[in-house]
Formats: C-alpha cells, sequence, structure tokens
C-alpha cells in the first residue's frame, strides 16, 4: 500500500530514481503542486517555490506484520525505520537513538481542569539533549550522511542548537549553529559544550534564518547540510514519531484532541502527516482527531490569522518568554490553518503570565518541569478548555517539547518556602509542622 504526498500532473516531469539509500523514500514531492525531483538537498519546488516533502513506497506491507515488526523494534524512533526516510541499520549508526518518551496519564491535571475523559502529557523532555528537536535532527542527520556533508548546521531558537551539537559529535560531524544573541543561558550553554561552533546573530529569529539561507548559496557553506533549510524535508520527518507513539502508546489508536505549540508549524502538520499515514496503512481505524495548535501572545501571528478567518499570515516581531516559539513568520503557518479547520480544531495563543502559571500548574499536578513552550502548550490547553473549544470528555494529548531546566529565568520566583535552624523550635516557628 503506498501513502504519499499528491501525485503530479501527467504533463510534470517523469520521477527519477533515488542515487541514495534512504529506506522507503522515494523523492522529493512539492506539497503544492505534486512536481518531483531525486531525493537530494533541497526543500523548495524549482517549479512553484511550494515547499517539499519525503514522498514514500510503502508497497507490500502487510498492516499486522508492520505492527509486529515495528513492536519488537528498539526503545526509540528507530522502531519506525520502515515509516520514515533512513537506510534500514539506521539503529546501528552512531546516534543519541531519541524517541520513546513516555505518555503521562494527566490525572491530577485532568481532575484540575475539569476533564472526564483521559488527559496524557507527552513528555518529549526525556530526549537526549531534554526536547523533541533530537527526533527531527536524527532524521536529518542520516540524510547529511547519504548526501556527503561534513559539517551540520542550522538555524535555532536554542533547543535545535543544542541537538544539532550533540548529534554531531555523536557522529562525528563537524557543527556550526547560529543563534539569536539574546537567547537563554541555559540553551547557550547546553549547545556550546559539544564542543562545535556556536554562533550568536544580533536579531531575532528570523534574522538567523535569513542569514542561513544566504550562506547556503555562497562557498562558505560548501559542504554544510542545514538540518532545517537544505535539509528540511527528511528533518521534518522526525516529528511524525511523535504520532507514531503516541497512537501506539495509546494501543494503537487515534487520540480524539491533540494540542501541539507552534514555532514555524511543521511539528504540527508533520504529525498530522503521521496520522494520515498510519490510517492509510491500516495500523489505526480512522476516527475523527481535532488538533489544536498553541502560540505564545507576543508572537501567535497563526493564532491571529486563525481567529480572524484569514489564510495569509501576517508576519510579526516576537515578543514573548517563549523564545523557542519565537518565529515571527512561520513556514508552515498556512498548513497549520488548514490543519486546524480541517479537523474542527483551533489555534489559540496566551500571555507570558499564563505561561508561567501553566508551568508552575504541571509541575504542581504532575512532576513535570516544562520549559517556556511546554508552559504555552499547558496553557492553551487550559484556555481552550474554559472557553468551551475543546472537550474535556474526550480522550486528549498535550505535548511537552522540553525540558524546563532550561528556560529557569521564567520561574526565577520558585524556590525556598523557609529559611530556618536545624532545631525542631524553628521548624515549628516557620509554620511547617502540618505541612
Amino acid at each position: 500500500m503506498a501513502v504519499d504526498t499528491p501525485a503530479p500532473a501527467p504533463s510534470l516531469r517523469p520521477e527519477v530514481p533515488p542515487a541514495v539509500d534512504l529506506g522507503p523514500a522515494t523523492a522529493l514531492s512539492c506539497r503544492e503542486c505534486g512536481t518531483r525531483f531525486p531525493l537530494g538537498p533541497s526543500f523548495a519546488c524549482l517549479e512553484c517555490f511550494g515547499p517539499l516533502e519525503i514522498a514514500y513506497d510503502y508497497a507490500g506491507h502487510d498492516a499486522e506484520e508492520l505492527r509486529k515488526r515495528i513492536e519488537a523494534g528498539p526503545a526509540s524512533i528507530w522502531r519506525y525505520a520502515p515509516l520514515l526516510p533512513v537506510p534500514a541499520d539506521v539503529a546501528d549508526k552512531p546516534n543519541l537513538n531519541p524517541g520513546w518518551t513516555p505518555l503521562v496519564k494527566a490525572d491530577n491535571l485532568g481532575r484540575e481542569l475539569g476533564f472526564t475523559a483521559q488527559l496524557h502529557i507527552k513528555d518529549d523532555s526525556g530526549n537526549p539533549t531534554h526536547s523533541f528537536k533530537d527526533r527531527v535532527v536524527a532524521c536529518a542527520i542520516e540524510a547529511a550522511r547519504a548526501f556527503d556533508f561534513t559539517t551540520l548546521s542550522c538555524s535555532s531558537t536554542g533547543n535545535l542548537a543544542g541537538a544539532v551539537g550533540a548529534a554531531a559529535a555523536r557522529a562525528g560531524f563537524k557543527s556550526c549553529v547560529f543563534i539569536p544573541h539574546d537567547l537563554e543561558q541555559g540553551k547557550v550553554v547546553m549547545a556550546g559544550v559539544y564542543g562545535g561552533e556556536l554562533v550568536g546573530i544580533d536579531g531575532n529569529y528570523d534574522d538567523v534564518n535569513r542569514f542561513c539561507s544566504e550562506l547556503i548559496g555562497d562557498p562558505a557553506g560548501e559542504g554544510w547540510g542545514f538540518v532545517n533549510v537544505n535539509l528540511r524535508p527528511y528533518y521534518g520527518e522526525g516529528s511524525k514519531t511523535l504520532a507514531f507513539e503516541i497512537c501506539e502508546q495509546l494501543g494503537w489508536r487515534l487520540p480524539e484532541q491533540i494540542v501541539i505549540p507552534i514555532a514555524s508549524g511543521s511539528q504540527l502538520t508533520k504529525i498530522d502527516k503521521g496520522l494520515q499515514e498510519l490510517i492509510k496503512l491500516g495500523l489505526v481505524e480512522d476516527r475523527p482527531y481535532r488538533i489544536f495548535g498553541a502560540q505564545a501572545e507576543g508572537c501567535s501571528p497563526v493564532s491571529a490569522a486563525f481567529k480572524a478567518g484569514r489564510d495569509v499570515i501576517k508576519p510579526v516581531k516576537p515578543d514573548t518568554i517563549a523564545k523557542s516559539l519565537a518565529i515571527g513568520n512561520p513556514a508552515d503557518g498556512p498548513y497549520v490553518l488548514d490543519i486546524a479547520r480541517r479537523t474542527g480544531g483551533a489555534v489559540e495563543d496566551v500571555t507570558d503570565a499564563q505561561v508561567v502559571e501553566a508551568i508552575k500548574l504541571l509541575a504542581r499536578t504532575e512532576g513535570i518541569f516544562a520549559e517556556t513552550a511546554g508552559g504555552v502548550t499547558v496553557g492553551v490547553l487550559k484556555k481552550l478548555v474554559e472557553t468551551g473549544q475543546l472537550d474535556p470528555s474526550k480522550e486528549t494529548v498535550a505535548i511537552n517539547t522540553g525540558d524546563g531546566l532550561k528556560t529557569l529565568d521564567a520561574v526565577a520566583d520558585s524556590g525556598m518556602t523557609a529559611v530556618i535552624r536545624p532545631t525542631l523550635e524553628s521548624f515549628r516557628a516557620a509554620g511547617l509542622v502540618s505541612a
């Protein structure tokens, strides 16, 4: 059975057989016009400048056999290697082996928010560099190997820089990553500790991304694989593994509702793609599901477009503590709108104060310390319930994409409740007896 992006029109150029081994991946296909290109380090269609995606040939798969093969695989994203643009022996190569993170039954949080159905937190803070970015980099690095790149690079709001630095170190690549100069110190240190080049750009993420696009076309960038630019089609496929894991961890069924943070929007669109592929392969039963996007108010161009009923995303200048989501001109924004509307979901935003409140709420109720992006997701989840946009009587998954230790400044007012002398008298005087 084939699961694919739309087929090209008959008049368009024929598909060229791939010259590299990337498993079931057969070509690059334009998301807009369907034109196909051979597998290579490309990200934009030469016909219409639309974004390129991976096209696959899944022919010959039996659903039950495939399910058993996945379940017998490693406890990482490589259990899904038959569904990804990676060689069959990917698990034997030097990489960080991310994925298979917990799907936490968030009963305490659910009760507090008024859920009568099961609420889950997909907690991706347990990945090797403590964010979901390890998933996407793991797929991108296999493409970098296939295309003989020597240096891994990226434009990053923080988490991706750390993921690229760590993956490059493990796999024996050089690395040079670019970040806005004013990121949280925890993310700067984590990105720099792996020994690669870490370059701050005087500007926001959109400035960083523009610079990297220019560097790709310059001799100075020769031999460089930019995981989220010229390797973007392969990189994006790593986010599908969140969808695969959620469904497998639910006993091979679709969740009824999912809440996903939005930066570029790629994670949300690829989760939807992953769900659709599972349906077409017969690995899960087809049933309705709703997808909700979460943004911070200080960088909410997709939310603003959704609420206004627009199809066009108006770029903004980010101003939020959720710096990992601070992309003012999100590339996949229009596709996020399509998915939210198609599935009956929504895109919502919360203030920075609500982000902080949500970080503490998740920590207090479930013992999960999320970074600011996770605070956005939980804050939006709460708001969606309160405004009646999300149904608390339906099974729901909210995604926490990173670890709160990276964004400590957001909750710097948390700390010791008392300082006492080492005596029982001082303990009692502090009013802690009934604590």
